[in-house]
This record gives C-alpha cells, sequence and structure tokens, in this order.
C-alpha cells in the first residue's frame, strides 16, 4: 500500500478512537482511556485485520495499538489461497500458524480469512479445467486448513464473494465449472473438517436490496440442504459520501431473522473519490500516485476528520440499537 494511503487510513482510525465514544470513556476512565474492546464487551466483538507485519510485531506501534483496541483479528492475506497454498502438494503455514500463536497470546479470537474465494488464487488453481480436479483442490483445500486450524479459529470465513451485485451467482472459475453446487460443498468440507469453528458466508454491498435478496436466497437454499452456516459477514466498504444507514438497519434485521451471526467483518469508510465504484478489497485495484484519488497528501484537513467521526459515530448508534443480533465489528486496513 503506498504511504499516503496508510497515512489516510491511520487517520482514519485515529478519528475513530479518539472520537466514538469519547464521552463515555471520560466518565468511565479517569485513570486513562480504555480501549474500544472495553467500551463494547457487553455489545460485540471489535476486531482489526491485520498484515504480515503486524503478524510478526514488526511494527511495534501497531503492536500496543492492537492489544489494547481489539479482541479478534483476521488476517489480511495469509490464509488466502495464493499465500498459504501457493501449489498443488505445498502449504506455506508459517503466517497462519504465527497468527494463531499472536492470537493465543494477547487472548484473542482468531477469525480465518478464506477458505474459498475468486480471487488471490494461486496460479496452478487458474489453470484447472475438469470438474473432478477442481472438486479435488476444493476438497484438499477446506479439509487440510480448516481441520489444521480446527478451534483454533473461531470461525473461518467459508466462501467469500460467491453473489453479483443483481443477487445472481457470481461467475467466477467455481461456478462455471461447478455450478452452485460447489457452495454446498464448500460448507460440508468446512463443518467435516472444522467441527468446532463456527462457519460464515462473507461478501460486500449485501446490504444493498438486490445483492441482499440473492444472498438471502442462496442462504436459504444451503441451509435446506442441511449446510451449518453460523453467521454472515457484511463488509462494509463504505464511503463518506452516502453511507446506506437504512439499508444496513434492514440488512441486520433480515440477516438475523434467518437464524445467523451477524458481523461486520472489513468495515473502512473511504474519505477519497471512488470514481470507478469500486467494491470490496481486492488488493488488485491499485491506484497509487493518482493525485486525484489522493487530494489529501499531506494530512486529513479537520473539517474532514470531523466529518468522519460523525459517520462512525451515526454507524455505531445504529450497532449498539442492534448489539442483541451483532456478535462483531472487524476494521480492516
Amino acid at each position: 500500500m503506498h504511504p499516503q494511503f496508510k497515512m489516510i487510513l491511520t487517520f482514519t482510525l485515529i478519528a475513530l478512537l479518539f472520537n466514538v465514544g469519547f464521552a463515555q470513556s471520560n466518565k468511565k476512565n479517569k485513570g486513562g482511556r480504555k480501549g474500544l474492546k472495553d467500551h463494547y464487551q457487553s455489545e460485540f466483538l471489535i476486531g482489526a485485520a491485520i498484515n504480515i507485519d503486524q503478524i510478526f510485531e514488526r511494527d511495534s506501534l501497531a503492536k500496543l495499538l492492537i492489544a489494547k483496541e481489539f479482541n479478534t483479528v483476521t488476517p489480511e492475506n495469509i490464509m488466502k489461497c495464493e499465500i498459504i497454498h501457493p501449489e498443488w502438494n505445498k502449504y506455506n503455514f508459517e503466517p497462519a500458524d504465527k497468527i494463531t500463536e499472536y492470537a493465543q497470546k494477547n487472548k484473542m479470537s482468531l477469525v480465518g480469512h478464506t477458505l474459498l474465494w475468486h480471487s488471490q488464487l494461486s496460479p496452478f488453481v487458474t489453470k484447472i479445467k475438469d470438474k473432478d480436479s477442481l472438486e479435488l483442490f476444493m476438497k484438499n483445500h477446506i479439509t487440510t486448513i480448516a481441520s489444521r486450524y480446527d478451534g483454533k479459529v473461531l470461525g473461518w470465513d467459508v466462501v467469500n464473494e460467491a453473489i453479483e451485485e443483481d443477487g445472481s451467482y457470481r461467475k467466477s472459475i467455481f461456478y462455471k465449472i461447478l455450478g452452485e453446487s460447489y457452495l454446498e460443498k464448500a460448507f460440508k468440507w468446512a463443518n467435516e473438517a472444522a467441527p468446532h469453528s463456527e462457519l460464515y458466508y462473507n461478501d460486500y454491498n449485501i446490504e444493498q436490496p438486490q445483492k441482499r435478496e440473492g444472498t438471502i436466497k442462496m442462504l436459504k437454499d444451503l441451509k435446506g440442504k442441511g449446510c451449518r452456516i453460523d453467521g454472515v459477514g457484511i463488509q462494509g466498504h463504505w464511503s463518506i459520501n452516502g453511507l446506506p444507514y437504512d439499508e444496513i438497519e434492514k440488512s441486520i434485521i433480515a440477516y438475523h431473522e434467518l437464524g445467523l451471526k451477524v458481523m461486520f467483518t472489513e468495515l473502512d469508510i473511504t474519505v477519497l473519490p471512488n470514481p470507478w465504484d469500486l467494491k470490496g478489497a481486492d488488493v488488485n485495484q491499485n491506484f497509487e500516485g493518482s493525485p486525484f484519488m489522493n487530494p489529501y497528501p499531506q494530512s486529513l484537513p479537520d473539517s474532514m476528520q470531523i466529518k468522519l467521526a460523525q459517520a462512525y459515530e451515526k454507524l455505531f448508534k445504529l450497532f449498539i440499537k442492534h448489539a442483541d443480533k451483532i456478535d462483531r465489528i472487524t476494521f480492516w486496513g
């Protein structure tokens, strides 16, 4: 990530930490500010997605911040296929083992991200053309990884981003070769391999009406086929200009009514322009060095800092309103 974008994300987190719940902090915390995890301990888990330097504790500032503020962590990339399973018969478990150790040492819950995703696949997977080979890859991949961390991982994002904006199935390599049956197989193998970890479906924009409708239909269908699905993750990659509060609230209620735990798994509110209407957290979406995409090269203006804090405040008031339905809020980046 470009240093300027890192700076913007840092300012975003600072705005959250020092503005959300500030009055509560003054009342309860005369001897020093508590972490976010302490403020919301009776409502929901508070998490962060962490990168390789943070997992290996090479960043001293992040080391202190993460331990103070969060009680659950999610790996940004190191459990994705291209890193953890680079070749057919080769697995790279060192980073994943390290974050497991990190979570245990810091008494944090660990969320596994992700067992099956169409993006960031290892090159050998994209070359698979036949049904039997793809099914064998899926079974080996899911079984090997999920069983290794069974019980050490609170829950797995079993399938990530399987639905299109119009509510139809994404035409991924898995769908094109196996059809929608790949979803049932993924959850079945994950359940067999990780009976002591929760199983989730995770996606972006599933608070929007069409995509929400398609997601609910898919989840009902999978549950009807006997799949164990414990929760749904709404990613929450939103813009400061146009947060969909009403649809977020409708979605919390709708997914909860399916008997699922509701989580916001990749929360970030961008203050940067987004002219291409990019979605999700795909690391291939790269616009480093674009002056239009970063209008704040030195620092975030106070006016935008206040606007950002107010957006988080309004969003968290909504989360607190439905705290009986929400299990976790995880910040991304």
